[in-house]
């Protein structure tokens, strides 16, 4: 039988359930890829699987993390088009799967979710914009914004709001976005057009650099009352955890779940022709073995990390 290595969690805890086990191959069906993964992604929603925050699941441990990944194509099945094996590719991942998530170093994904990496990226820079990418154009479309209106993005620094100010730009939004003084420039040359300070009065300091509040905001961040603050009367929030604050009539919040957007092609071409360009950086904040992914989890829950975290097989 042939096996595969994963690191995921027999038991739900902390990083320290995370530990390597052997787990039989999952063939490809006719839709289907496998992807000899060099490089997973670390992300918050692999330390909510981890922790049990998704719930039980009805199939076997161990349970894998793991929304990002990026490799070789060893194997396609029968139905599938465009890609060939040897290709270079990355894929955004659903861990709540019998087959796991990213964390592997041979995956088994739907081709609809797999892609050819971007054109001068190494396989390891691929691995971090998937599934962040997915949810930055997901945001994006949902707020609707027409060219020349405001895009306010709190929690700029992180790895989304990396993602979704570029795309934002590319379509010919204007963008405000916050920093702490030592990530202004960072946050600049994602190409926002004004970095105002983060912190407890970031709303106010978006209404005053948007002449009264953007048209849609970002809310990146844990700051759900801030990002009402931030936005005008009749504008939009896309909010990518829950929301605790009560918005108004006239404000409305859109939840955005990237779970069901894995397979999409527009999103995933989008972003693959930014970073062909540049215009998307693509960032590595360390790599980690994984015999070492608890380290990796440990060092995301500290906070401050710049780019994405790196299991590598």
């Amino acid at each position: 039988m042939a096996v595969r290595r994963v690191v995921g969690v027999t038991e739900f805890g902390g990083p320290e359930a995370l530990e390597v086990h052997r787990v039989a191959q999952v063939d490809p069906a006719p839709s289907d890829v496998v992807v000899a993964v060099r490089a997973a992604a670390v992300n918050p929603t692999d330390t909510g699987l981890r922790s049990g925050k998704y719930g039980d699941f009805d199939w076997d441990p161990p349970y894998v993390p793991g929304m990002d990944a990026a490799g070789r194509v060893v194997a396609i099945g029968a139905d599938v088009d465009g890609l060939s094996i040897g290709d270079e590719v990355m894929a955004a991942v659903a861990p709540a799967r019998p087959a796991g998530g990213a964390y592997t170093d041979l995956l088994t994904v739907p081709a609809a979710q797999v892609i050819a990496i971007p054109d001068g990226a190494s396989v390891e820079e691929a691995a971090t914009l998937p599934m962040n990418g997915i949810t930055a154009k997901i945001a994006l479309d949902a707020l609707d914004l027409a060219e020349g209106e405001t895009f306010a993005v709190l929690g700029a620094a992180g790895q989304l709001g990396s993602l979704a100010i570029p795309l934002a730009k590319n379509r010919g939004l204007r963008v405000v976005a916050d920093a702490a003084p030592e990530d202004a420039d960072l946050v600049r040359s994602f190409g926002a057009d004004e970095v105002v300070a983060r912190g407890d009065d970031v709303g106010a300091a978006v209404q005053s650099a948007t002449d009264g509040g953007a048209d849609g905001v970002l809310n990146a961040s844990l700051q759900d009352d801030q990002a009402l603050a931030a936005v005008r009367a009749g504008g939009g929030i896309a909010a990518v955890r829950a929301f605790d604050a009560t918005p108004g009539d006239d404000v409305e919040v859109h939840r955005i779940s990237v779970f069901d957007h894995l397979d999409d092609r527009a999103a995933l071409e989008e972003l693959r022709t930014l970073a062909d360009s540049g215009d998307i950086q693509l960032r590595v904040a360390g790599t980690h073995a994984p015999e070492e992914a608890a380290e990796a989890h440990r060092r995301l829950a500290e906070g401050g990390v710049r780019g994405r975290l790196l299991i590598l097989f």
